[in-house]
């Protein structure tokens, strides 16, 4: 059976050297894990993961983790038991992955490392105090990355609230380029998205509070379909969140599958969370990335499952607000594997 290569990953972070001054005593570090033919490197900052390859030697840059709330808030503000929280807004006038300094941007403590085995793993947590960027209550959080058997890696959130009810929504935001880091742009990946309806957004991306499906739209793949046959039709590209088929409840449902032709390389992703931000990169402008080289518009693929956007102020949305002794918990299964070229 083919390896899988260099599977891109990452995420652009600004000023990486700087260390929150609430955890000044953690150390930045990377952190292996080995199993089979599949290498995994991750970094407490931001609980993020660095690259994740076979026996290649190629790394890339970060795919962190979002919070206390992934995605955007409209208006960097939220009412909960009658009492208006204002958030640090980031994006305008609105929040996005929980602020200026959200939990891509913190050192986090390893809590346990184990590099080989049947079953390595690594755990982060995260102690997020009350008021921080805004929102209320001190929560810990915990991350663990886990690799099973040669071509499976498991992802998972869970956070607990101390002392006051707040809002969580954690997202995993690597960016993905099945073809490699320096292979252009992920236009010619094919992707089916097991998701039937949207949550369509405004001008600033917010979403409007409606749910509407995505057949006769650009916004259906439903059945396998490159992405750049029609993102042409759209704006600027794709950046929506999918509510995912198989209704309400906490049990692994089906996310997406990407292929790539060329390489032959496949990614399926599952998770328990009732939502996925689908992503094409569709930033204005160029990024000098590894050797230097150009990341262009649509140079990388983001899966983000999560709760939807901006659900603190849509009341039909599923509730994100964690209480003490009602935990919060996510978890994402991300299976690689390889085809036939001509397929």
């Amino acid at each position: 059976m083919a390896k899988i290569s260099v599977l891109f990953c990452f995420i652009i972070l600004f000023a990486l050297g700087v260390v929150d001054c609430h955890r000044a005593q953690e150390k930045n570090g990377v952190y292996e894990l080995k199993n089979g033919n599949i290498s995994a490197k991750f970094t407490n900052w931001g609980a993020s993961l660095v690259s994740l390859i076979d026996y290649i030697n190629s790394s890339s840059p970060f795919g962190a983790i979002v919070g206390r709330v992934a995605n955007r808030i409209k208006g960097a503000q939220f009412t909960l038991n009658g009492k208006l929280h204002k958030l640090v807004a980031n994006e305008g006038h609105n929040t996005i992955h929980g602020g200026s300094r959200g939990f891509s941007r913190v050192v986090w403590r390893v809590v346990r490392h184990q590099k080989e085995g049947s079953h390595p793993y690594i755990q982060f947590s995260y102690r997020s105090f009350d008021g921080e960027q805004g929102f209320p209550g001190d929560l810990v959080v915990n991350v663990n990355y886990m690799l099973v058997g040669h071509d499976t890696m498991i992802v998972t959130l869970k956070a607990n609230a101390l002392n006051k009810p707040s809002p969580v929504n954690l997202a995993q935001h690597t960016y993905w380029n099945l073809g490699g880091h320096n292979s252009g742009d992920i236009l010619s990946h094919k992707i089916q998205i097991f998701g039937s309806h949207i949550t369509p957004v405004d001008r600033q991306l917010i979403p409007t509070g409606k749910i509407v499906p995505v057949t006769r739209t650009p916004y259906d793949f439903l059945k396998p379909h490159t992405i750049g046959s029609r993102i042409k039709k759209l704006p600027n590209g794709y950046d929506i969140n999918y509510v995912l088929n198989g209704g309400k409840g906490s049990k692994l449902r089906r996310a997406a599958v990407v292929h790539h032709k060329k390489s032959g390389r496949v990614l399926e992703l599952s998770t328990t969370a009732p939502g996925m931000q689908f992503f094409t990169s569709n930033w204005n402008k160029d990024f000098k990335g590894k050797g230097g080289y150009i990341y262009k518009p649509h140079a990388g693929l983001c899966l983000e499952t999560q709760g939807f956007p901006d659900a603190l102020n849509h009341p039909n949305f599923p509730s994100q607000i964690v209480r003490k002794g009602k935990p919060y918990s996510h978890s994402m299964l991300i299976k690689f594997s390889t085809t036939s070229t001509s397929a």
